[in-house]
């Protein structure tokens, strides 16, 4: 632990002194776009009208937030604004953050790669290679079956949307007790409520499938398989999926607050759906790994998958709702891109990169539950100063999202 503990310090002054050469004019630019261009209105009169980032975080009572842009395959620069908790430590590039549902994307990567190491396939019936657990029989199933490729898609017709996690002190339920919905599991089980292969439907609950066939095809624990599959291919050394947070790690990681500004009951809540909403990161480290899908994508050396895989997954399944595999897929300005946001209790998160020209993409992290709306805003003035263009008029995705349990029988 001493020695994990000395490289992570290690790892704080290169990357301090990385920063030291300062953004490019541009860069600056953008900077001082999202420090004093959010929070956009406009009268009667059309005249625009913004407030700082100061001003705008205070008024949502978002207490800390953290920003990396990227482009050629590089973090150009990264800031952080506030405090890593409320009236505590002021908010680095390199606090923690929980990245919620960003996640996803890191979970479909591994589970690619198992698929490319012939330890799982996309398209067979899941329950031909699950062994703890399989899917329950439904009628639902009965032609059509629950695959990877439909899991990782969201349109496998699973139930449960996402996931409340768990406050500090309480018991943790195991997976199987995650998948089965018993104590002491604080979401319903996780089954079929329509036919697989259908339209898409968000559902953190086939992620959780997906993490079960990920570790029993890995052979070990989840967070060891992703720190051997993805965090280290990616370069992520200052991110981990270890739930809860290891002790050492704490005073590196931001606290989750309310709409309030307040605290959440013991900081940060506790997530065992790992493939879900597991993930621990910053914007540089998620950066990392957003470049390392785009060096995939571009068919580059020593790629993080090949490029047959990443172009699958950057392909979208159900083409009306825009989303690949733990991508949302979408263009700005005529140019390709893929997304994710995310949200878990007290945390609110967003990214976005593209697939063509320099590569560009941000990441956006927030300690707040409020923390959507400013990111959100971050990126409107980032997509000006940088001239990314419009989001394309078919970028109208579809917001459905996966029911807790099946319908009641007619």
């Amino acid at each position: 632990m001493k020695l994990a503990i000395a490289a992570f310090t290690a790892l704080l002054m290169l990357t301090s002194a990385a920063r030291a050469a300062g953004p490019s004019p541009a860069d600056q630019a953008a900077i001082t776009a999202i420090e004093t261009r959010v929070g956009r209105t406009a009268t009667a009169g059309e005249t625009q009208t913004y407030k700082t980032l100061a001003e705008r975080m205070a008024e949502l009572k978002v207490p800390g937030l953290s920003v990396a842009v990227f482009e050629h395959g590089h973090v150009v620069w990264a800031k952080a604004y506030g405090a890593a908790t409320a009236g505590g430590p002021s908010a680095t590039p390199d606090t923690l953050f929980q990245a919620a549902s960003m996640s996803k994307a890191l979970a479909a990567t591994a589970a690619l790669k198992l698929v490319e190491q012939g330890r799982l396939d996309l398209d067979e019936d899941v329950n031909t290679r699950l062994k703890a657990w399989k899917v329950p029989p439904s009628p639902y199933t009965a032609q059509s079956k629950v695959t990877l490729r439909r899991l990782l898609s969201h349109t496998a017709g699973m139930t449960v949307s996402g996931f409340p996690g768990y406050a500090a002190g309480v018991p943790i339920p195991t997976l199987l007790q995650i998948l089965n919905g018993t104590p002491p599991s604080n979401t319903p089980a996780i089954q079929s409520y329509e036919a697989p292969g259908g339209l898409y439907a968000y559902s953190g609950g086939g992620f959780t499938v997906a993490q079960l066939m990920i570790v029993e095809a890995g052979g070990k624990p989840y967070p060891d398989l992703l720190k051997t599959l993805v965090l280290g291919p990616a370069g992520m050394k200052q991110s981990t999926f270890a739930q809860p947070l290891p002790p050492a790690l704490i005073p590196h990681a931001a606290s989750g607050h309310n709409r309030k500004g307040e605290v959440i009951p013991g900081g940060r809540n506790v997530y065992p759906e790992y493939a879900a909403a597991g993930l621990w990161t910053t914007p540089s480290d998620y950066g990392r790994f957003m470049i390392a899908l785009q060096d995939a994508y571009a068919g580059r050396p020593h790629a993080i998958l090949t490029q047959a895989s990443a172009r699958a997954m950057m392909t979208p399944v159900d083409a009306a709702a825009g989303y690949g595999f733990g991508e949302g897929l979408g263009r700005r300005g005529g140019h390709p891109y893929f997304s994710h946001s995310g949200g878990n209790e007290g945390f609110q998160c967003n990214s976005l990169a593209f697939l063509d020209g320099a590569g560009q993409g941000v990441v956006v992290m927030t300690n707040s539950d409020s923390g959507g709306i400013v990111a959100g805003e971050i990126f409107r003035a980032l997509g000006e100063a940088y001239h990314w263009g419009d989001p394309d008029p078919a970028n109208g995705k579809s917001s459905r999202r996966a029911p807790d349990r099946p319908p009641a029988a007619q």
